[in-house]
């Protein structure tokens, strides 16, 4: 089975936390700079009215990719849920977090970086028999890429995140802080809190997308 030479999963502190956008804008970022991408989407629950903008359409049109090679039609749910709760709540079988993996199938060859972009936050089911550090743990990426927003609450979420993967032996995560602006007094505070804590963080586009390229992933301080 193919690999990519960077392998990226995206995380969020939460739903709505920007995962999907800066997923692909970075994808893009890649992409224009001349570097092979590909994207996956496990699983992906939606309202139906959003169809044309789901996730792993954005995704898809970041990287050139077919919507559903991003992610798998069988997976795809027209209710917004967590994917194993909208697969019940759709009367479709039961997600197994192994099937997921199973069903990334990276092109060949591989790209220079691919990137899978999970459901909601560390710890929100994304399988019956697992969520998002599960399956961190069984792709055992390149980089682990937590998006967080960058005002308030953000120390709490980012930590969290940073506790609850940890306690799963998983290495320490580049945190991306979305919608940073330097010029504000609060994410300026936050960012400077959270490296003092010893987390890695970027807050621009073009600098996450020149960390991902390259090999190495954060050690812990």
């Amino acid at each position: 089975m193919t690999r990519p030479g960077s392998l990226v999963v995206v995380l969020g502190t939460a739903t709505e936390i920007g995962k999907t956008w800066v997923s692909a804008a970075v994808l893009r970022e890649l992409r224009s700079a001349g570097c092979s991408v590909s994207a996956r989407k496990p699983a992906q629950s939606f309202e139906p009215a959003d169809l044309g903008g789901t996730d792993a359409e954005l995704l898809a049109a970041a990287t050139g990719e077919d919507p559903t090679t991003v992610c798998r039609e069988h997976r795809w749910y027209e209710t917004p849920m967590a994917p194993p709760m909208a697969a019940d709540a759709l009367d479709r079988p039961r997600i197994a977090l192994a099937d997921l993996v199973d069903e990334l199938g990276w092109p060949d060859p591989a790209p220079e970086v691919g990137l899978v972009e999970t459901a909601g936050g560390p710890c929100s089911p994304i399988a019956h028999d697992g969520d998002g550090i599960d399956l961190v743990v069984r792709l055992a990426p390149t980089w682990v890429v937590v998006v967080a927003d960058a005002g308030l609450g953000t120390i709490s979420a980012v930590r969290q995140a940073a506790i609850a993967m940890a306690q799963r032996d998983v290495g320490p995560p580049l945190v991306h802080l979305n919608r940073y602006d330097p010029a504000v007094d609060l994410h300026r505070r936050n960012r400077a809190w959270l490296e003092g804590a010893g987390l890695e963080l970027t807050s621009d586009i073009g600098e996450l997308a020149a960390r991902l390229r390259g090999s190495a992933a954060p050690s812990p301080r």
